[in-house]
């Protein structure tokens, strides 16, 4: 994979969006690459400035505009924030998805950043169906939605694999983001219509004699998938687990005291496409570290915001 060129971090300048901020100054530091940063106002607060006061609002406009050029110019200047990185600020008046969208477009960012919450655009979490239009939107590019004020660089990172073509784009991304990281590979899975097969009779032992070879096909094809995306067996840790998904990564964020989480945004057919967004949905609500969706390019011309 090719180092990243450039990165968009994007701000509603709250104080969780600062820490966004400062992991993007971080990532950029390390990876020698230009950090762009992006404050949108947004339209429909305008337009419910123009309802209570009436008539032109142009100079309320303006008076917010330069203000927040001044709060991005303060953050970029800040020498405990930029860790010697000369970042490009931004101030657009627009919906913050479209904007954050237009703006990777325009720059051909490798990553997009974002605080996990905010007081604005980013106010609940990320979760829904703000996280899923942004997703669509910024879909051929990954995003890194940040929870923790960054103090170092990521020391342990846990990629959910699913065997999907993200899967490998996964694990690259992983490893461009944290080169020293500890790495460990997740893979949790059930069998197809498992609920049912005790309720049509089959025993406890064949399910579980089912299950186990199931696990070790899939631990297989786990160490093939990451040869592939270039990792050497002492690179990294291998997981095959039963069970939900959703609850294993959580779960294992704690026993590997993961401080990011990779997940992709989609599966390889329609039942898994839901699951690993279910998936993805509850990383995102309950995981307490970072966490980077890595979203799958073929989506990208069949999506709308």
């Amino acid at each position: 994979m090719k180092p990243l060129q450039r990165i968009l971090a994007a701000t509603d300048l709250s104080t969780p969006a600062r820490h966004a901020v400062a992991r993007a100054f971080q990532i950029a530091a390390s990876d020698d690459c230009e950090l762009h940063i992006l404050h949108a106002i947004e339209l429909e607060a305008l337009d419910s400035l123009r309802e209570m006061l009436g008539g032109d609002i142009s100079a309320v406009r303006a008076a917010l505009e330069n203000d927040a050029r001044t709060q991005l110019d303060q953050l970029a200047g800040d020498p405990a924030m930029h860790r010697g990185v000369a970042a490009r600020p931004r101030v657009v008046a627009d919906n913050p998805l479209a904007a954050i969208a237009a703006e990777a477009d325009a720059l051909d960012a490798q990553l997009v950043v974002l605080g996990a919450r905010g007081e604005s655009f980013l106010r609940h979490t990320l979760l829904g169906s703000t996280a899923a239009r942004l997703l669509r939107k910024a879909v051929r590019r990954p995003v890194l939605v940040v929870k923790q004020p960054p103090h170092d660089a990521y020391r342990s990172v846990l990629v959910a694999v699913d065997f999907s073509p993200v899967s490998v784009e996964a694990i690259r991304m992983a490893r461009l983001l944290a080169p020293q990281a500890d790495m460990t590979l997740l893979h949790a899975f059930e069998l197809p219509y498992e609920g049912k097969l005790a309720f049509a009779g089959v025993e406890e032992q064949v399910i579980r004699h089912y299950i186990d070879q199931d696990a070790e096909v899939r631990r297989r094809r786990l160490h093939d998938l990451a040869a592939v995306a270039g990792l050497a067996p002492a690179d990294y840790s291998a997981r095959v687990m039963h069970g939900d998904p959703s609850q294993h990564v959580i779960a294992m964020e704690q026993e590997v005291d993961a401080d990011l989480i990779v997940v992709g945004k989609h599966g390889t057919h329609v039942a898994e496409e839901l699951l690993l967004g279910s998936v993805t949905n509850h990383v995102l609500a309950e995981s307490q570290c970072d966490v980077l969706v890595i979203c799958d390019p073929r989506e990208a011309t069949n999506e709308s915001p």
